[in-house]
């Protein structure tokens, strides 16, 4: 075997192999394409809603109502956020950014879309 293939993105696992056109870790189960791993390890690309790439500066708007700890109204449904910064928040929380109203405070990007 004379080619070698990327470890898995997720674990480092270097034990990866073909299957059909992706490749697979057989310790995770994770799955992608082979194309895909040169972008991954240029970082993790965010993506809002729809499937847009996201960036710092981007303004974005919410495509639900959210509940916000200690707001009456929270945020509602087509607020625009605008200059927001990625960031590998808490959890699964990836954009800082400063909502009008409401203050500081981080959102996951399967709640935005870019404007």
């Amino acid at each position: 075997m004379d080619q070698t293939l990327p470890p898995c993105p997720q674990c480092s696992c270097e034990y990866t192999y073909e299957m059909g056109a992706l490749l697979v870790c057989p310790e995770c189960a994770h799955e992608w394409a082979a194309g895909s791993a040169a972008d991954e390890s240029h970082g993790d690309v965010i993506r809002d809603a729809v499937g847009n790439v996201l960036a710092d500066g981007d303004t974005v708007t919410v495509i639900k109502t959210l509940k916000v700890k200690g707001s009456p109204t929270g945020i509602k449904s087509g607020t625009k956020v605008r200059n927001i910064r990625l960031v590998k928040g808490v959890g699964d929380h990836d954009i800082d950014c400063k909502v009008d109203g409401i203050g500081p405070m981080q959102l996951k990007s399967s709640v935005v879309k870019k404007a």
